[in-house]
């Protein structure tokens, strides 16, 4: 991250927006085009989930596909200027450094927060602990449990740092994008089976869209749908909490693979893997875009023709 600012130090800053349990820093990169006027912005963050060890090699993958494609691609140039993109490479920072330790925590899930009182379990699953339809399905309230979804909605600070971003951004977010393994799937919001999001076709074709292109890149497969449709219900995700406060676009991928290695991905394909989540995040981010821009232009278009005839036709009667 320090590299990609010193690097671009006129498109990239960084953001502390919040400590985890051990107060590591959690930290966001922001890229994009300076800009006098207030911008749209786009959200990803990978690494919620400790021994999800391909989410932030993707982050760090699609940093530097951006920084250099904009110099080069007119599209990705013209998306930089209109949007900012708030990257957190690892979310889940106690935990992934704890998975990193030795083969015996290489699997860790959680955050690294100590049980509540008389537990001796460590760790929250962070993607149970959002306010969205909290503690109601999917979730264990064992804290030794992998889905262990704490004490209390945002009992985790990682799951309040996001909440306090989003909530200042909302309304300038226009996609919420989480990155995940494995399985090889786009979910789209909600995790509860008797919740359906308001623009659930659109998600669906928006998802769609994303998985077609994926697959034209190294002709792998991604399912698309909610969670209770195509694999457990669920609450408490960051994605559902995304869709609840108004984000309008918001998906969680899961990378590869669809078990064979699992999260224990082997080393030649990170680059694949990268490449094809990036089609399918470039479909979702220009659709985001191209829908903001050039349907509120058109909007503003059809509203001035519609002025000058209205004009015309009282001139033309009156006058």
């Amino acid at each position: 991250m320090e590299k990609m600012k010193r690097e671009n130090p006129d498109v990239v800053s960084s953001m502390v927006y919040g400590q985890t349990y051990e107060e590591r820093n959690i930290t966001l990169l922001k890229i994009g085009l300076r800009s006098t006027k207030r911008k749209k912005a786009i959200w990803m963050d990978c690494g919620i989930h400790a021994r999800e060890w391909i989410a932030p090699a993707f982050c760090q993958y699609f940093v530097k596909e951006i920084l250099q494609g904009y110099k080069t691609d007119t599209k990705v140039k013209e998306m930089m200027k209109n949007l900012d993109f708030y990257v957190t490479p690892v979310l889940n920072v106690d935990g992934y450094i704890y998975s990193w330790l030795n083969d015996s925590t290489r699997l860790w899930r959680k955050s690294r927060s100590p049980g509540p009182v008389g537990c001796t379990c460590y760790g929250t699953d962070l993607n149970r602990n959002f306010y969205a339809n909290w503690g109601t399905v999917g979730v264990s309230t064992n804290c030794c449990e992998e889905t262990y979804c704490g004490t209390k909605a945002l009992s985790e600070s990682e799951a309040r740092a996001v909440t306090d971003m989003l909530g200042k951004m909302s309304g300038d977010i226009l996609a919420f994008l989480t990155i995940h393994s494995y399985s090889q799937l786009i979910l789209v919001p909600y995790g509860h089976p008797n919740i359906s999001a308001p623009n659930y076709n659109e998600l669906m074709e928006v998802g769609l869209g994303a998985a077609k292109a994926i697959k034209a890149v190294h002709g792998m497969d991604y399912t698309v749908g909610t969670s209770p449709d195509i694999i457990y219900p669920n609450s408490g995700s960051s994605c559902d909490y995304a869709r609840l406060i108004g984000i309008p676009l918001s998906f969680t991928f899961e990378l590869r693979d669809q078990g064979e290695y699992g999260f224990k991905l082997p080393e030649d394909q990170i680059q694949p893997a990268c490449e094809e989540a990036y089609a399918g995040v470039q479909h979702i981010i220009t659709y985001a875009h191209d829908k903001a821009f050039y349907s509120s232009a058109a909007t503003v278009t059809t509203t001035l023709w519609t002025t000058v005839m209205t004009a015309w036709v009282f001139s033309a009667t009156f006058l």
